[in-house]
């Protein structure tokens, strides 16, 4: 794995901007530094709660987004559900069939704003691919291999960071699937 290192930094952002030490971003910040990564967290001053936004707030499309969607398996047999991340492009709107069979896993729905926080320790809009408070079995679109740098959210929705598909893999563990 390469390191990636990336330092641009917004004309706007300022110091009253940094959330480095808000408790998921610092996790997010020791996986990274765990595999050797430096990269730049950029903190914005506007929430990115959606791919579009963080796109738009990026200057770039919301395809090179690596969206952090969790959902829940559900066995039906009255079993807690199973959570599993999928690092979407924002482009995509992820087929919950495909993916569950593809991983011959229950049904998948999205998981509630509580489970969400539960299992990840981040609000929705701020989910991270890494950091998380209980393992996540993952899965990343494949349709994100075809940019250098994707950006994904740092654990706040104020953050977020550049990586590359390579490293998502080696970072989450995560199984490519095509996810549409």
């Amino acid at each position: 794995m390469g390191v990636l290192r990336w330092a641009a930094m917004d004309a706007s952002e300022d110091s009253t901007h940094d959330r480095s030490e808000h408790p998921a971003v610092a996790r997010v910040l020791g996986v990274l530094a765990g595999y050797g990564m430096t990269t730049t967290v950029r903190h914005l001053p506007d929430a990115v709660r959606t791919a579009k936004a963080a796109a738009d707030a990026l200057g770039i499309t919301p395809a090179e987004i690596a969206n952090s969607l969790v959902f829940a398996a559900d066995a039906g047999d009255g079993s807690a559900p199973t959570p599993l991340l999928v690092l979407s492009s924002g482009g995509h709107r992820v087929d919950l069939v495909k993916v569950a069979e593809h991983l011959e896993s229950p049904p998948l729905r999205q998981a509630t704003p509580e489970e969400v926080r539960a299992w990840t320790g981040s609000a929705i809009g701020g989910v991270a691919p890494v950091g998380h408070l209980t393992p996540l079995r993952t899965v990343i679109d494949v349709s994100l291999a075809r940019f250098p740098v994707v950006w994904a959210a740092a654990g706040h929705s104020h953050s977020v960071f550049a990586t590359t598909y390579a490293d998502l893999i080696t970072l989450t563990a995560g199984t490519p699937v095509e996810v549409v």
